[in-house]
């Protein structure tokens, strides 16, 4: 007869309906409460030998369980874990003919310029550089006035904990050359407060510590609606990017533009990093409301942004 297993916590049954694999072995071993040698032991007292660097690579995504000794200690891990039958097995899909490299989790410098500024403002935010949650969605929206100049923009924003005890987020705002940053506004607006905000004139950058109104558990998700108003900038506006240090669900961005102000060309693109040439470039139309948005799914380390001509 099929194993019965135990109830399963409403969070780690959301990381085991819907994956990934690592986020849901992370969860599993979180919500057991067991360390990665009491789970090791566990194991080869089932006749399963795994090395606790291989089940640390496992849960972090650096590695995936591909060979058959590998997938006979996921099954067993689902009883050391008390999980339901074949409930990670399955995150695992059809096994693959050559294990692709994951990218590993980038820093913020990576993906904004000046690197240095980042660093100068994060430091004087103390705490864990990745805050422990992960995007599974993010809609965001911004606007274009009839100046050409952009006036705000607004997100909403789910994610889910990868580790226990998350308080916060932090929002990081680049706006266009010559705006003011001491005129750019924060707003925490559903489920958030703001905390410190730092700000660097010369690098055009803002990071806002957004105080969740919760302590979230490993699993747990969260839906954040927050913001920045925007100071006037020496230019027109020509593009907007959104910077992804690590892997996300899904990403949709919208612009839209003042009836007063529309552009003549607008596209998507995505590149690897700052100054990088982009690898990927697609035309975009204005639809009836003077919008054009993109959706980005399955997302890696990456800079994804729209752009657009006024001329």
């Amino acid at each position: 007869m099929p194993r019965t297993a135990p109830a399963v916590p409403p969070e780690l049954l959301a990381a085991l309906r819907t994956g990934p694999f690592h986020l849901a072995l992370r969860t599993a071993i979180g919500v057991r409460g067991l360390a990665l040698h009491r789970v090791q032991q566990h194991l080869e007292r089932r006749g399963v030998r795994v090395g606790v660097t291989s089940l640390s690579y496992w849960q972090q995504g650096r590695r995936r369980p591909e060979r058959a000794e590998s997938l006979r200690a996921v099954r067993a891990l689902e009883e050391v874990l008390e999980l339901p039958a074949d409930s990670l097995t399955r995150l695992l899909g059809p096994r693959r003919t050559a294990v692709r490299p994951t990218v590993p989790v980038r820093p913020y410098r990576d993906l904004i310029s000046p690197a240095d500024a980042v660093d100068d403002l994060l430091a004087e935010l103390p705490g864990p550089r990745d805050t422990g949650v992960h995007t599974v969605t993010h809609i965001e929206r911004i606007r274009i006035g009839a100046d050409r100049r952009l006036l705000r923009r607004d997100s909403q924003h789910a994610v889910r904990a990868h580790r226990a005890g998350v308080d916060r987020y932090l929002a990081i705002y680049q706006g266009d050359p010559g705006c003011d940053v001491g005129l750019v506004r924060v707003r925490a607006e559903e489920n958030c407060r703001p905390g410190r905000i730092r700000r660097d004139q010369s690098a055009h950058l803002v990071i806002a510590e957004l105080l969740l109104d919760r302590r979230l558990n490993i699993g747990d998700t969260h839906l954040l609606g927050y913001g920045f108003d925007d100071a006037p900038a020496a230019g027109p506006s020509t593009e907007y990017v959104r910077g992804f240090n690590s892997g996300t669900g899904q990403y949709v961005l919208q612009a839209a533009f003042d009836p007063a102000a529309l552009p003549v060309r607008c596209h998507r693109f995505a590149s690897a990093g700052p100054g990088a040439h982009p690898h990927e470039s697609e035309e975009l139309t204005l639809d009836g409301q003077h919008c054009v948005h993109l959706v980005g799914t399955g997302l890696g380390p990456c800079l994804l942004g729209i752009g657009w001509s006024w001329d």
